[in-house]
């Protein structure tokens, strides 16, 4: 079991848990511009079906680059895809958060998160473990090199979603 008590893990474990709210907050608030700003050029932001790690080989909800970020966010802004009329309200909690490993500018860290939509009158729950691959950034702070989030019942019958995880 990894010592947490030490101030260097326990003070890396507050910075990487208050970026991640702050993610959840902008996703929550549709900040999206400054989600987008949050990534590297090369990040993945990976929504996997079922098991497995070879996310490139597999099949997934999202596998999504630079571009597909982008033009998500684009479809959601137009409000043309079915799923995003009206858009729904959320209201995300991450918690449970592990960090994995450390490796030089690169943290991993994995955390629990549970998603609330509003939409139509009625609330739905989505729960999700999520890890997250971090780059420290010399101005301090992190980008996003690659985010899993992978819903409990991925594998099992989905309804459509208008936001993300």
């Amino acid at each position: 079991m990894k010592d947490v008590t030490n101030t260097q893990d326990l003070a890396l474990l507050s910075q990487v848990s208050a970026f991640i709210w702050a993610e959840a907050d902008m996703l929550d608030a549709k900040a999206y511009e400054d989600w987008l700003e949050l990534w590297t050029r090369d990040g993945l932001y990976i929504m996997p079906m079922g098991e497995g790690e070879d996310y490139a080989n597999s099949l997934n909800l999202c596998y999504d680059n630079d571009k597909m970020r982008r033009d998500r966010i684009g479809r959601f802004r137009q409000g043309f895809s079915i799923s995003s009329a009206p858009a729904a309200q959320t209201v995300r909690a991450m918690s449970r958060f592990v960090i994995e490993k450390v490796e030089g500018d690169t943290v991993t860290v994995r955390c629990a998160e549970q998603l609330v939509e509003d939409k139509f009158g009625r609330q739905r729950l989505f729960a999700a473990n999520t890890t997250y691959t971090l780059i420290r950034q010399p101005e301090g702070g992190f980008r996003i090199a690659q985010k899993v989030a992978r819903l409990l019942n991925s594998d099992g019958m989905l309804t459509s979603l208008s936001y993300l995880f």
